[in-house]
């Protein structure tokens, strides 16, 4: 009986899951998926190494239709490091080398954690799943081929020296890192070991926090796919991740049923040009919009219409 609830069921919304090591993010879609609805839609924000565990956001149904306007995308890691050794994956996964070269002063590790804070750029690794001449880099890295990749711009808003562990034969760091979107961490260990002059690799990864999402509020993988029943009850709103984008309110049903077919509508609040997040007069979330100020008089333009169930 439970299992034909699920079936029935339509699940419109976000789980915040703890995603454990040892599988990809596309993994915890594709048990999701078998548990789930057969047609629910899928998608997760910012992809997560087998190496790491921690948040990874999963839309469900018409959460999907939100990601592209989700803005607050800064992370939050928990990141192991090994010094006096490299890895060609950059992490604990890859081939080891060791430099031969382990010995650090505290002071310059910390001066030297500092200068990586602001914008900076950074070389993306090469196995990762950027395109290159239509193929993507891991897959030409597992061929054994290197290419040159162009710098890219990140911000590192904080880097936190959390302990180290000097008493072994090779250091280990632990950091915590609040970063912008497309950071990759693994570079990020392998760049402090170059300026560090001993190399390092990384040796374990949490991620604490996803934009709005943090792994105090997540929930383990194995409790969803164990209880099934449960996943409606543990998903957030459609419009959880928007709540830096303002909202407005519909008058009347009329208004609503224009919006719905995607026509404009006047709106009679001040409000400031940019996107909003339009509402039923019931308090449905019923599309993200655009406001269009003309001659003084301000316009809603609906640009993806959540239709009612």
């Amino acid at each position: 009986m439970k299992w034909l609830r699920m079936c029935l069921i339509k699940l419109d919304g976000f789980l915040n899951i703890d995603k454990p090591e040892g599988i990809t993010s596309f993994d915890v879609i594709r048990k999701l998926r078998k548990i789930c609805p057969s047609k629910t839609k899928m998608g997760h924000l910012g992809t997560l190494d087998p190496i790491a565990r921690g948040v990874l956001p999963v839309a469900l149904g018409k959460a999907t239709k939100v990601i592209e306007y989700i803005r607050d995308e800064k992370k939050v890691y928990i990141a192991e490091l090994i010094l006096g050794a490299v890895s060609d994956t950059e992490d604990s996964s890859g081939n080891i080398t060791y430099t031969g070269s382990s010995a650090m002063k505290e002071n310059d590790l910390l001066d030297i954690l500092e200068s990586f804070i602001g914008t900076i750029e950074q070389i993306p690794p090469m196995y990762s799943a950027i395109h290159h001449e239509g193929k993507r880099l891991y897959e030409l890295a597992r061929q054994g081929v290197t290419v040159e990749r162009a710098p890219r711009k990140i911000e590192i808003f904080s880097l936190k020296l959390l302990s180290q562990n000097q008493d072994d034969d090779l250091p280990r760091l632990t950091i915590e890192v609040s970063c912008s979107k497309g950071t990759y961490i693994r570079s990020l260990c392998r760049d402090i070991g170059e300026k560090l002059g001993t190399g390092a690799y990384m040796s374990g990864l949490i991620r604490k926090k996803s934009g709005i999402f943090e792994i105090e509020d997540s929930c383990k993988l194995e409790k969803i796919l164990n209880d099934p029943d449960e996943i409606d009850s543990l998903l957030y709103p459609v419009d959880f991740p928007l709540q830096e984008m303002p909202g407005i309110k519909l008058a009347s049903a009329e208004e609503e049923n224009m919006v719905i077919n995607g026509r404009i509508v006047r709106h009679n609040e001040n409000i400031s040009s940019g996107r909003v997040r339009i509402y039923s007069p019931n308090d449905y979330l019923l599309a993200i919009g655009e406001i269009n100020i003309k001659d003084g008089i301000i316009f809603v333009q609906p640009k993806k219409v959540f239709k009612p169930n």
